[in-house]
């Protein structure tokens, strides 16, 4: 008589378990995104688990007081801007995942990292399912000298990968890319949810139990989130995001989670011939190729992190053709552009309602911060107006449904970065003015409204 495998139903997205197929998940609100794979049961693999009684026979208790922080517990990675992201190093026993587009860097990247880190004396192993060591070589090439601390492996069976891991106990593991991992505990094919489940497992497991930092490259979906299922990005201690266009030189890596530091952070990165080149100074960065004497274009300033960044706001309004006007914004929120327009049809008077609006920030950068809503409005109604801005002149501030513009955070380090890349005038909310001091290097305009903008 046969055996009844035992099967369970997961959601792709948040890896949801259910006994039975559902068609929308009760934990992610998501339709049909219930899949069937096997269950391992807990006896079949326990037996199968290849760090057995070893693991166990480490685990000890510990108290606060018995626990010491050495400088030693961070390594630099030999990038300033990936060191900022992270919070000022790689922890050591970290498990860190980096996704992006296809082509965008990734592997790129943690190969320079290695390439830095095995420069100190630190061993590495770098695991590659995707790739043959030709291939790997073949980029390595590209980017210069690597030392012999590192050593390449191309397999999918994650097992052996761990056994070879815990063998040699390199500093860092690099698995490239997790999805095409599989573990020989688990019969499902390569980058389903058991899969992607179990084996983030074992690598947590090598990062905690041997305390080796462990980087997981991951793919993304076409709406921009990890492949796999949500959990995966809730059992790693730290998330990264390589944003940019794969044809264009520019990257951007932000943090969308961090356990030892601040997710506000980002780092700046030019794709060249020999790999990618940290950008010291975005600012000027974002603002270079900068349009003269042209109407929609403003400078405006968010914070990202601690960091401020100057970008450049543009936008076109044009009379629309059609009976319906078209709203498209890059880089911005599209319902903050709907609602920013409302408000100057309602508090300022301009009849926008029969002309398209598009709006851009310049540089492939994407911000969320309402700081900007000040240069959004101000970038609008020049591209109505046809009136071109003071190319000296930066903005920022929020803008309430009144029309009112709001104080923001940090206006200080805002206002000493305009001042630094030589503007001559910011606008700032009012409320603001009391809490900068520009030492007669700037001219500070508060404004109370969008109204007090002159139009």
């Amino acid at each position: 008589m046969a055996v009844k495998r035992n099967t369970a139903y997961f959601c792709q997205n948040c890896g949801y378990e259910t006994s039975k197929w559902l068609g929308q998940c009760p934990g992610c609100g998501e339709w049909n995104t219930f899949v069937e794979e096997p269950v391992v049961s807990s006896k079949e693999a326990k037996s199968k688990d290849s760090l057995g009684s070893e693991m166990r026979k480490r685990v000890k208790l510990s108290t606060i007081s018995s626990i010491k922080l050495e400088q030693s517990d961070r390594i630099s990675s030999g990038l300033k801007e990936l060191d900022r992201v992270l919070g000022g190093g790689i922890v050591k026993g970290s498990l860190i995942l980096v996704g992006g587009d296809p082509g965008i860097g990734k592997s790129t990247l943690m190969l320079q990292v290695c390439r830095s880190v095995t420069s100190k004396g630190k061993d590495i192993i770098y695991a590659s399912g995707e790739e043959s060591l030709s291939q790997i070589k073949l980029r390595a090439e590209r980017l210069g000298f690597f030392s012999d601390s590192l050593k390449l492996v191309s397999e999918t069976n994650l097992n052996i990968v761990e056994s070879l891991t815990i063998e040699a106990n390199p500093s860092i593991l690099v698995i490239d890319s997790i999805q095409t991992m599989y573990s020989e505990t688990v019969s499902a094919a390569p980058g389903s949810v058991s899969q992607v489940r179990e084996a983030t497992g074992i690598c947590m497991r090598l990062a905690k139990t041997f305390g080796i930092t462990v980087f997981l490259i991951g793919h993304v979906t076409k709406e921009g989130a990890v492949a796999g299922p949500r959990v995966l990005e809730h059992m790693v201690d730290c998330v990264l995001y390589f944003e940019g266009d794969s044809k264009g030189p520019y990257r951007i890596l932000r943090g969308v989670k961090n356990r030892f530091g601040s997710t506000d952070e980002i780092g700046v990165f030019e794709m060249g011939e020999k790999g990618l080149k940290e950008v010291e100074n975005p600012s000027e960065f974002m603002l270079s190729g900068r349009p003269e004497n042209a109407s929609g274009s403003v400078v405006a300033c968010c914070m990202e992190g601690t960091r401020p960044l100057l970008v450049e706001i543009q936008a076109l309004v044009s009379d629309t053709n059609f009976g319906f006007p078209k709203r498209q914004a890059t880089g911005a929120d599209f319902n903050r552009l709907n609602l920013l327009i409302a408000v100057l049809e309602k508090r300022v008077g301009l009849r926008m309602s029969g002309s398209d609006a598009y709006l851009n920030i310049a540089g492939g950068i994407k911000v969320a911060e309402t700081a900007l809503d000040l240069g959004i409005v101000t970038a609008l109604v020049s591209s109505f107006r046809n009136k071109v801005v003071d190319k000296d002149l930066m903005v920022f501030g929020e803008v309430g449904l009144s029309g009112e513009v709001r104080a923001v955070s940090s206006p200080q380090q805002r206002v000493m970065e305009a001042a630094r890349l030589g503007f001559k005038k910011v606008i700032l909310p009012y409320a603001s003015l009391k809490s900068v001091n520009a030492d007669g290097k700037i001219r500070l305009i508060g404004v109370k409204s969008v109204n007090d903008l002159n139009f």
